[in-house]
């Protein structure tokens, strides 16, 4: 526990519905913030403040649906599957600007691309507007600032468009914990976190529904499948389930979406760590008797196989994708399968605001060959 004092959700979204600006971290540890602001409030004294307190590269959050309305399509196709960041090519306003640097200029490009009545011809592209796309679930899908910026802004009434920009330090390094409670003391801003908002959400909100119960056996022996329907995307996600599970225990855990290299074919990174597949995942859980393997949806593109192709090949080790990009939907199967504690089946990775589900990693338990 850090120890330091964060507003509530509640209170984050009243400054938002009042025009201010509010501080965002992960969770109470010594996560990075992100500096926001309902993006049609956003004038050009709010961005000249976010250019010189928060140092941060300065960004528009929007809604996939609204990135569909403006015509911007992701800047690197199948970015959010390999980085969980969807920014979109730059844009700025077609008319009404001159360099379109100025904090005037980037004010004026905001407020075209938040009004309803914009679209495509009303913008250019590239710009000095850097766009990023929310995923539709909001925190409940991505625990990610720009999901919280557009979940914030939804939730106190405005269009769910946030202006946002990351805070650095005065050594040029990303501001984290006191640092950030510092930087919300000095200029008389309410500080929250992501693990709260997923809080909040869950206890109004869902983006999955519980389906029925199945028993399934595998060669592995049987398992108890349960189906979740996602109300956002429609797609059906999967929690193969061994034994009795224990919220005050750490119980072996494995989340993934089905890839065609890893999973049907049973390729192998050359040269370099062998990694959990489906097959290897169930016959873990199996032996350990009690478990959960969390299968997703996922469509893979032609790149993503490509990508997979080109990775294996050249003996790089796959990122595993699962905490940056599908943490939401991955983490509420979890929690109401029970699960508190989790002993999980994957490299060291970075988790942000995991706590928000009630969720703990006790271990990371990367695969060992028994040969």
């Amino acid at each position: 526990m850090s120890g330091l004092a964060f507003n509530s959700v509640a209170q984050l979204i009243e400054a938002i519905g009042a025009g201010q600006m509010v501080v965002i971290t992960d969770d109470e540890h010594n996560g990075e913030g992100s500096l926001l602001m309902a993006a049609e409030h956003a004038g050009a004294e709010a961005v000249t403040f976010m250019a010189v307190q928060a140092r941060g590269l300065i960004c528009l959050a929007l809604t996939e649906q609204r990135c569909r309305a403006l015509g911007l399509d992701l800047m690197v196709p199948n970015s959010r599957a390999q980085h969980g960041v969807g920014f979109t090519r730059s844009i700025e306003a077609a008319t009404g600007v001159s360099t379109g640097i100025s904090a005037a200029d980037r004010a004026r490009s905001i407020q075209v691309a938040v009004d309803p009545a914009s679209g495509p011809t009303d913008l250019v592209q590239p710009g000095h507007i850097f766009p990023v796309q929310a995923l539709p679930g909001g925190v409940m899908q991505r625990a990610g600032h720009v999901e919280a910026a557009c979940d914030l802004t939804r939730l106190a009434g405005v269009q769910p468009a946030a202006t946002l920009v990351g805070i650095l330090n005065e050594e040029g390094e990303l501001a984290r914990g006191a640092e950030l409670h510092e930087f919300a003391r000095r200029h008389g801003l309410r500080i929250g976190t992501v693990a709260d908002l997923i809080h909040y959400r869950i206890l109004h909100e869902g983006t999955i529904e519980r389906g029925d119960q199945y028993p399934l056996q595998t060669r592995h022996g049987e398992f108890q499948v349960t189906t979740y329907q996602d109300t956002y995307q429609g797609a059906l996600h999967l929690a193969l389930v061994k034994g009795r599970i224990d919220s005050s225990q750490p119980v072996l855990v494995r989340v993934q979406g089905i890839e065609t290299l890893r999973d049907a074919l049973g390729c192998e990174v050359q040269g370099g760590a062998q990694q959990w597949t489906l097959e290897r995942s169930l016959a873990s859980i199996a032996a350990a008797e009690c478990g959960v393997l969390v299968l997703l949806a996922q469509k893979e593109t032609a790149e993503g196989v490509l990508e997979q192709l080109r990775q294996r090949s050249g003996g790089k080790q796959r990122t595993p994708q699962f905490p940056q990009r599908t943490l939401g939907i991955g983490a509420q199967i979890l929690r109401d399968q029970n699960v508190r504690k989790m002993r999980l089946m994957s490299s060291p990775v970075p988790y942000k605001a995991v706590s928000g589900f009630d969720l703990e990693v006790t271990e990371f338990v990367p695969f060992q060959p028994t040969t």
